[in-house]
């Protein structure tokens, strides 16, 4: 989709917010030690995922070793290997695993993104910095046009809910959240972030975020699926 490339060229090259941008470069000069031999991305991270898809599922942030250094949503870290897993056993994904940008990981029917571009400190974003990005996602929605989306965790929530321009009062952020926008009929699901402190700490198991994505799946009228 040209629109999309078009758009994506745009965030890789943002500098608005001088604190991410000298954090994200820091890091990426830094580097942990298992990836000292790696050049890291250190630049925006744009969304991934199908330009058809009709489910969006929007995170936080980029990973500081995860797509901070792949350039890539949700990979190279734990949370992208649980994320990525489910998303394979949902048959969103061809592949459970997601190590690197060329790793021939595809998504159908799905496509993920955040409301933050560039990895912030400690994974905690400024409201002026989340406000910065804020168009970035707003167009990015506009052309996939989804039908069904999943917020991971609080933020995430509050950036659907002002892309969809969501009238008062607005319905609060819960694990399993299911609302309806009854202008539109977009629905709008939420979910415990993927993060290590979440599904290390069995705050968020698989069969909690299956039973999420089998939501989706039901209301984008997809048959039940199983297997990977």
């Amino acid at each position: 989709m040209t629109g999309l490339k078009s758009l994506h060229d745009k965030i890789i090259k943002c500098r608005k917010c001088d604190r991410l941008v000298e954090w994200r470069e820091e890091v990426a000069e830094v580097k942990r030690r298992a990836y000292r031999d790696e050049t890291y991305w250190g630049r925006p991270v744009t969304g991934f995922g199908d330009p058809k898809a009709k489910l969006v599922i929007v995170g936080l942030a980029p990973g500081a070793h995860g797509a901070n250094r792949t350039g890539r949503i949700f990979t190279g870290d734990r949370s992208g290997d649980f994320l990525y897993a489910a998303l394979h056993r949902q048959g969103f994904a061809n592949q459970p695993t997601s190590r690197s940008r060329d790793d021939g990981l595809k998504l159908t029917g799905a496509f993920i993104t955040c409301p933050v571009r560039c990895v912030p400190p400690q994974n905690q974003p400024t409201p002026d910095e989340v406000r910065a990005c804020r168009p970035f996602l707003a167009a990015e929605l506009k052309l996939l046009q989804p039908r069904v989306f999943l917020a991971l965790g609080h933020l995430a929530w509050k950036a659907c809910l002002d892309f969809l321009e969501w009238p008062k009062p607005l319905p609060a952020f819960s694990h399993g959240a299911r609302v309806k926008q009854a202008e539109t009929g977009l629905y709008l699901l939420g979910s415990f972030h993927v993060s290590q402190q979440n599904t290390q700490t069995g705050r968020l198991t698989e069969a909690m975020f299956d039973r999420v994505l089998e939501g989706a799946r039901s209301l984008l009228d997809l048959p039940a699926h199983r297997g990977g």
